[in-house]
């Protein structure tokens, strides 16, 4: 087992469904520090029918979650296009991922594309390479640690989105006025 895995305080699987390949990313969470644990994807290619490749898709996912014990799944929602079957074929792939995570009572979080990359860079309207080019610079991964497929990337990016979506403090309701601050905290307020 990764000493990383070891070390960290919470631990979330990135997923970014796909037939032919399937994106994962293990981020660990250390404290309010993110890291890399693991990235990859799983290929799909090879198998012929679709319901092949989700019996493959449901195992590998199986393994992940058994070999990294995480905590959440954060996972990117299908964008809608105008391929009917393909949206069909995607949104069973992403459906088979949460079943092998739900399997093991791992929580999950969806996440639309444009969420992920206003998370990741600043702007929902980035491209992969973009979000791949950021997610290097926040967790400071080596060139040689990236892989080529972006799926992995997009997979980690929905991972560290969670942890941004999820880390962040809980606004409190505060006063609307001055009168209203004094109303509430007349300990607070003296000589007025």
């Amino acid at each position: 087992m990764d000493s990383k895995i070891k070390v960290a305080d919470r631990i979330i699987i990135g997923i970014d469904p796909g037939t032919n390949l399937m994106g994962y990313g293990i981020l660990g969470i250390k404290g309010k520090k993110p890291s890399l644990i693991a990235m990859g994807v799983i290929d799909l290619h090879k198998l012929g029918d679709h319901y092949t490749r989700l019996g493959r898709i449901y195992e590998r996912v199986s393994m992940l979650v058994d070999q990294y014990c995480p905590d959440e799944m954060a996972i990117e929602a299908p964008f809608f296009g105008k391929n009917v079957q393909s949206m069909l074929k995607l949104g069973r792939a992403q459906g088979v991922a949460m079943a092998a995570a739900l399997s093991r009572q791992v929580p999950i979080t969806e996440y639309e594309p444009r969420k992920i990359k206003q998370a990741i860079t600043g702007n929902g309207a980035a491209s992969k390479e973009q979000v791949k080019e950021m997610l290097r610079r926040i967790l400071d991964i080596s060139d040689e640690n990236l892989l080529p497929q972006l799926d992995a990337t997009d997979a980690l990016g929905a991972a560290l989105c969670h942890y941004y979506e999820t880390n962040r403090p809980i606004p409190s309701k505060g006063a609307s006025s001055w009168k209203e601050y004094i109303a509430r905290n007349p300990g607070k307020v003296s000589g007025l």
